[in-house]
C-alpha cells in the first residue's frame, strides 16, 4: 500500500502514452479531497523545471497545503520555458477539475527527457480516467507510474505508535547529494503542521537522499513532498522525525540498489576531517571520481585512488595522518601500504555492498555518502537517452 498506507489517502497510476508501453502517470490525493498540510523540498539546480517553479509558488502562496499531486514520467517538462510552465499549470487544472478541488491545491511533478514539450493531448485525456481509478489499493500502480529508467518500484512503510508513514520514490540515475533525478512522495496520518514537516523533512533528506551519489549529476526536477491527513492526531514529534528518517533511508537504499548499471553499492565514510563540511566535500569528490568507481566495479581495493580524490578536493589534507579501510580492515596508513589480511579484503570487495572508510586524522569532522560503481551497464543506459 505504501503511499496509501496512512489513513486518508488514495492513489492511482496509468499509461497515458507519454511512454510507449509502461505506466507514465500517477495521482495521489486525499480521500475526501480536502487540502491537508504539505511540505516539500526541491532541487538546488538553478536550471529548475517548470513543475518545480510552480510547486514552489503554490506552497508559498497557500501556506503549505495540498489536496493532490499529479505526476508524469517519460518527459521532464524541463528546458521548455513559458510553454512548460503553462503545461504544468494545465496538468494541475485538469487534475483539479477531475477531483473537484481548487487548482491552487494541486501540485505537479514530471520526470524524464529534458527539452521536449509534454504531449499534453495525451496527458489531459488520461487525467479524468486516472482520477476515476483512485483507491487505497492504487498505490502500486502509482509507484509504477512515476518510474523512468528504474528497474523496479520503490515503496516503503513505517508504523509509529500513533501514526503511519508511507512513501514511494523513483530514481536510479543522475543522483547526487541534494537529491537528483529523484521524486519521492510521502504521506502520514499524523497531525503535524507544514512548518514542522518541513524541518523534519529537511533533516531527514540531509541524512538520506542527500547522501546518495550515483553519478554526480543533479537533476532539474528533484522533489520530495510530504502530506499529512491528521486523521490520527498529534504524534510525539521526536518519534515522528525518527520515522520520517527511517522511511527516507529505506527509499534511499532502494534507489542505490537500483542505480543504472550498478553492481556494487558503497557506503563511504570520511572521518577525521577538519569539519563536517570538509568531510562532505571529500566524500563527494571520492564518490564521483570515475577511477575510484571503476576500481569498485573491478573489486580492487585501490586505496591510492581514494586518497588521490580526497587530496584534490580542496580541503585540509596531510598525507601522513591518513588511513584507509575496506570492510574494517586498514589497508593504508600515512599514505603508504599497511600490512593487512588481503584475503579478508578480497572477500569484502567481492560482495555487492562495500564499506569503506577514509580517515584524514585532522579533526572530528565526518560525513558519509552512498555511492555505486561504474561499469558498462551505466554507459549503455545513458548512451541512448536522446
Amino acid at each position: 500500500m505504501s503511499v496509501t498506507a496512512a489513513q486518508g489517502f488514495v492513489a492511482a497510476g496509468c499509461h497515458a502514452g507519454v511512454k510507449r508501453r509502461r505506466y507514465d502517470m500517477a495521482l495521489v490525493a486525499t480521500e475526501d479531497r480536502a487540502p491537508v498540510a504539505a511540505a516539500a523540498i526541491f532541487t538546488q539546480n538553478k536550471f529548475a523545471a517548470p513543475p518545480v517553479l510552480l510547486d514552489r509558488q503554490r506552497l508559498a502562496a497557500n501556506g503549505g497545503r495540498a489536496a493532490a499531486i499529479v505526476v508524469n514520467s517519460g518527459n521532464a517538462n524541463a528546458g521548455t520555458g513559458a510553454e512548460g510552465l503553462a503545461d504544468a499549470d494545465a496538468m494541475t487544472a485538469a487534475a483539479a477539475e477531475s477531483l473537484g478541488v481548487d487548482k491552487a491545491d494541486v501540485l505537479v511533478c514530471s520526470t524524464g527527457i529534458i527539452g521536449t514539450p509534454l504531449p499534453m493531448d495525451k496527458i489531459l485525456a488520461a487525467t479524468p480516467k486516472l482520477a476515476k481509478k483512485l483507491s487505497v489499493e492504487g498505490a502500486e500502480d502509482a509507484a509504477r507510474g512515476i518510474l523512468t529508467t528504474d528497474h523496479k518500484s520503490k515503496e516503503a512503510v513505517v508504523r509509529g505508535s500513533t501514526f503511519t508513514l508511507g512513501g514511494m520514490a523513483k530514481g536510479c540515475g543522475m543522483i547526487a547529494p541534494n537529491m537528483a533525478t529523484m521524486l519521492a512522495f510521502l504521506t502520514t496520518d499524523a497531525d503535524v503542521t507544514s512548518e514542522e514537516m518541513t524541518k523534519v523533512l529537511r533533516d531527514a533528506a540531509d541524512r538520506t537522499f542527500n547522501t546518495l551519489n550515483v553519478d554526480g549529476a543533479t537533476s532539474t526536477n528533484d522533489t520530495v513532498i510530504l502530506l499529512a491527513s491528521a486523521r490520527r492526531g498529534r504524534p510525539d514529534l521526536a518519534e515522528f522525525a525518527d520515522a520520517v528518517h527511517k522511511l527516507c533511508e529505506d527509499l534511499t537504499y532502494q534507489m542505490a540498489r537500483d542505480a543504472e548499471g550498478m553492481t556494487k553499492m558503497v557506503l563511504l565514510r570520511v572521518t577525521g576531517a577538519a569539519s563536517d563540511e570538509e568531510a562532505r566535500t571529500a566524500a563527494k569528490n571520492i564518490a564521483e571520481n570515475n577511477l575510484v568507481k571503476c576500481s569498485w566495479y573491478g573489486g580492487d581495493p585501490y586505496w591510492g585512488r581514494l586518497l588521490g580524490a580526497a587530496g584534490s578536493a580542496g580541503i585540509a589534507f596531510e598525507t601522513e595522518k591518513t588511513s584507509v579501510a575496506y570492510g574494517g580492515t586498514i589497508v593504508s596508513r600515512a599514505g603508504t601500504n599497511a600490512p593487512h589480511d588481503s584475503e579478508a579484503v578480497a572477500r569484502h570487495m567481492a560482495g555487492e555492498k562495500l564499506d569503506i572508510q577514509v580517515d584524514l586524522g585532522l579533526g572530528s569532522g565526518s560525513a558519509q555518502v552512498i555511492g555505486i560503481d561504474l561499469g558498462p551497464g551505466y554507459i549503455k543506459e545513458n548512451s541512448k537517452t536522446s
